[in-house]
């Protein structure tokens, strides 16, 4: 009787897409240190994603990218990418344990929300664990592509860091633009571009933002 724990990572980032992951797991599997993943040091969440990844029965993952994120808002973002988890599953759950108080919608298989389930329930656990590192590592590379924004560090989260590149680049392709401090720099960009001589330093601008 397979059962699927589901959880989800990257709502309140600033950039980025959505990622939630659903993970089954044999039922006598005990995983040392298993729990929610914001709990876990990096090197600790990197073991335990190798060893859900070699021993779970079935692992899907579900991305929503930035451009559904803005046209439907985060919040049905989310409940998408948790079903694109689960229908990604190489089979079928007999139940789905959903961490939060809200089922998933649209979705046609038995399910119960558990608060704080990413800390109760191993298969949980292990699907924070999955969307965590997965994302984690998404945006390692994008801070690889677009360097200077901190995607590294803060992996598209509000921080300082994040918000003073966007107030002195703007945003890029890859920030949510329904977000308010994305809406804010994005502005203060435009009044910047219609200033007289901004096309003096349009060179910088440009090259920070390809």
């Amino acid at each position: 009787m397979p059962i699927a724990g589901v959880d989800e990572v990257g709502v309140g980032a600033w950039a980025g897409p959505v990622i939630a992951a659903a993970v089954v797991l044999p039922r006598e599997l005990s995983l040392q240190g298993l729990n929610d993943s914001k709990l876990l040091s990096a090197k600790r969440r990197a073991a335990l994603f190798d060893a859900i990844r070699q021993r779970a029965l079935a692992i899907g993952v579900g991305r929503v990218e930035v451009a559904e994120i803005d046209r439907l808002n985060v919040y049905w973002a989310a409940m998408l990418a948790r079903r694109r988890a689960v229908e990604a599953l190489t089979l079928t759950p007999v139940h789905v344990l959903v961490d939060g108080k809200r089922r998933i919608m649209g979705l046609n298989l038995p399910q119960t929300p558990i608060i704080e389930g990413d800390r109760l329930h191993p298969s949980i656990s292990a699907a924070s664990i999955i969307a965590k590192v997965t994302c984690d590592r998404l945006m390692e590379e994008l801070g690889a592509v677009h360097p200077g924004y901190g995607f590294e560090r803060h992996k598209g989260y509000g921080t300082p860091e994040h918000l003073a590149a966007l107030t002195r680049w703007g945003p890029l392709a890859v920030h949510r633009r329904s977000y308010l401090p994305v809406i804010t720099a994005e502005g203060r960009q435009r009044e910047f571009f219609l200033r007289p001589g901004a096309e003096k330093h349009t060179g910088r601008q440009y090259s920070r933002r390809k």
